[in-house]
């Protein structure tokens, strides 16, 4: 195994696209620790660690790789991206223009890529809108505030932070895709799964 390891890493193509995709990782990782502005961190890691210990908030975490828990710039994840993507292929089925497009070849795959990334920044705003609005009328089990000065400010700069931090993990994937290896977006997905792993299993052996 050492052998077939080293032997990869003496081709400089393939050296290349992995310290790149190493790099994104990192970059990644890094920004799932980066808070969003305006929020009390000790009240918000006191709400999400009761809220995201099952359910669906808990497999939202697990998709970014822990960010909602710390509310950082990448809480949103990459799932505006997926839901983007889910719905142009559907909607390929029942719209003529995208059916068209998808049977154009490359030209026609780029057209609905963009429409993707459209669709992802369009998703990010939204679900972004309705998460600040939902921090401002949460408090911590103590009772104490999660947004330390509510208002139109707060708002559009928690919009504004959780759209570019999404915008720029689709942005990390698609470099990932064409300078590294494999499909970016399934990689960064699999990085945070494998992020909160040691968590997720530290926390079924306290149940047992």
């Amino acid at each position: 195994m050492l052998t077939a390891f080293r032997t990869t890493f003496r081709i400089h193509d393939l050296r290349n696209k992995i310290l790149f995709t190493l790099f994104i990782f990192v970059l990644y990782r890094f920004g799932t620790t980066v808070p969003v502005p305006g929020v009390d961190l000790d009240a918000i890691k006191e709400f999400t660690d009761a809220a995201t210990t099952s359910g669906f908030v808990g497999l939202l975490n697990l998709f970014s790789g822990g960010a909602l828990t710390r509310l950082s710039v990448f809480a949103l994840g990459i799932m505006p991206y997926i839901t983007a993507s889910i719905i142009l292929q559907l909607l390929t089925v029942v719209w003529p223009y995208l059916e068209k497009l998808s049977k154009e070849g490359e030209l026609g795959r780029r057209k609905i890529t963009q429409y993707t990334r459209y669709g992802t920044v369009g998703l990010a705003l939204i679900q972004g809108f309705f998460i600040a609005s939902g921090l401002e009328a949460m408090t911590g089990p103590s009772g104490v505030p999660i947004v330390l000065a509510s208002g139109l400010q707060f708002k559009l700069m928690t919009v504004l932070t959780l759209t570019a931090g999404t915008s720029f993990i689709m942005w990390l994937g698609e470099q990932m895709t064409e300078r590294g290896i494999g499909n970016g977006i399934s990689l960064i997905i699999y990085a945070g799964i494998i992020a909160r792993m040691p968590a997720a299993i530290g926390k079924s052996v306290q149940m047992i």
